[in-house]
């Protein structure tokens, strides 16, 4: 006889406790990318990077990571999720360390990735966790909004300790920092979150690497593209290998009775046009912040820690406006609201390409930055609202997942492409200006070219959110009252 059906949580779990310990190690993953943002241009001195070949350091973390997160959940499901809740915080720990050791560029970015792998098995077993440990109703739902008010402040908080770390110490401390919040993380959580019952299944492994893989060697491509051209034989090799490894993942999905991304996902012009639209604000904007922390920095002069602050009001406005679009999308079409904040976010980014040697941050700079801020806020409650609107409940967590997918995925192809369309532009500014091509003038006008490809993202986000997503504010509302608490965070 089967024993009666009980709660998953355990007597001597104490939920406040494991909200705290969930809350840190999403705060620690969704933070990393915003404080390596800022020490960048002092890891590029000290490494000895090429203007371009400094994307890798955030590419290697953002690519893996993005590739790695939906394995990650299924590992979660079929090893218990505490368990890889705990490995997976190690793992990033422990990257973090040894990569604040790198005496190379092949080392940092070596442990960059293995930094990808740890959050992609600690993110999404992180909010499954907050599933297991919360009763459904008023307690999950404080639950779901502590967990989102986390990993909204990530990366305003990334930002300022980004700065204080490297003015204080040195760009090291922003790796180092982790080890210590990981290793605490790892022997609090077997004493205050319970174990979750494991599924059967298959772990899906060669459908992560093939995927993986096809998006590292497209990445790759392009970056390879950026200082020895598109018909080199190394590019073209690395674009042919992606061709292959991307088709023979999709070959492997229609394939497989139990796929890592379910094909069936894609039917829904809604959800096709979600995806579309978080593929191009996340190329748009990692760009963005890629691109803006080095010129403040390195053109402007600011201090990193001034570089912080400067991108402090991005943060606020974001949560601000995300607020207020909370309560707009029980009114007003999500695809109006999603268009309306990629015209926003175009328009700040189309204005940021304007940007000279010589511009002022407070007149300038941070104008630009607050219309791509109020888009960002426009853009990501109602996508995430869309994007499980009529979605089968089977399908509800990974379709709201792969919006975090194809935002990591995005923003890793957008700054190859950017990083590709800067290194070009900064090099013919150079020949016809008979200067450095990363002094001053030529990164700033590398930078603009990058910042008007952009908007070029952006436009097309308009219009899939235009031509693609049909939610009604009826079906907001009933989304809205049971969407599962996936985040969307915003990219730093």
């Amino acid at each position: 006889m089967s024993s009666p059906q009980r709660s998953t949580r355990h007597d001597h779990v104490r939920p406040n406790l494991a909200l705290a310990v969930i809350a840190t190690a999403q705060l620690m993953v969704v933070l990393d990318v915003t404080i390596v943002n800022i020490a960048l241009p002092h890891m590029q001195h000290a490494l000895h990077f090429s203007s371009t070949g400094l994307a890798w350091v955030l590419n290697a973390y953002t690519l893996v990571f993005g590739g790695l997160l939906l394995l990650g959940g299924r590992a979660g499901d079929l090893f218990g999720r505490r368990r890889m809740f705990i490995v997976g915080v190690l793992v990033f720990a422990l990257a973090s360390l040894l990569g604040g050791f790198a005496w190379d560029k092949g080392w940092l970015l070596a442990m960059r990735a293995l930094q990808g792998v740890g959050g992609a098995i600690a993110s999404p077993t992180a909010l499954a966790l907050v599933t297991t440990t919360f009763d459904e109703g008023p307690e999950r739902n404080r639950a779901f909004g502590v967990y989102a008010a986390v990993s909204g402040a990530g990366a305003a908080i990334g930002l300022i300790l980004g700065g204080v770390l490297v003015q204080a110490l040195s760009w090291r401390w922003v790796l180092f920092v982790n080890a210590p919040i990981g290793i605490a993380l790892a022997i609090v959580t077997p004493l205050v979150l319970a174990e979750s019952p494991r599924s059967g299944g298959r772990l899906a492994l060669a459908d992560a690497v093939t995927s993986t893989a096809g998006m590292a060697a497209l990445v790759y491509g392009f970056i390879h593209a950026a200082t020895y051209g598109w018909y080199d034989a190394t590019t073209l090799g690395s674009i042919g290998a992606a061709v292959v490894l991307l088709a023979t993942f999709v070959l492997i999905e229609t394939r497989s009775a139990q796929p890592l991304m379910p094909l069936r996902l894609f039917a829904d012009r809604t959800r096709v046009g979600t995806y579309v639209v978080m593929l191009a604000t996340g190329a748009g904007v990692f760009a963005m912040f890629y691109f803006l922390t080095q010129y403040i920095q390195e053109v402007l002069g600011f201090s990193a820690l001034s570089a912080g602050f400067a991108f402090l009001p991005v943060s606020a406005t974001i949560i601000t406006v995300a607020q207020i679009v909370s309560r707009l999308v029980t009114r007003v079409p999500a695809r109006l609201l999603i268009a309306n904040g990629s015209a926003f976010a175009g328009a700040g980014l189309l204005w940021m390409s304007t940007l000279s040697p010589h511009s002022s941050y407070l007149t300038h700079v941070l104008p630009c930055l607050l219309l791509v801020a109020i888009g960002m806020g426009f853009v990501f409650v109602p996508i995430t609202l869309a994007a499980v609107a009529g979605v089968r409940r089977e399908d509800a967590g990974i379709a709201s997942a792969m919006l975090n997918v194809v935002q990591q995925v995005g923003g890793t192809i957008g700054l190859s492409a950017l990083v590709t369309i800067f290194g070009t532009a900064s090099r013919n500014f150079a020949a016809s200006h008979h200067t450095s091509p990363f002094g001053p003038a030529g990164f700033t006008h590398g930078s603009d070219m990058a910042f008007r490809a952009g908007a070029v993202f952006s436009a097309a986000g308009v219009v899939a959110a235009l031509v693609f997503i049909r939610v009604r504010p009826p079906d907001a509302i009933s989304e809205h009252s049971g969407a599962d608490g996936t985040v969307v965070g915003a990219p730093g």
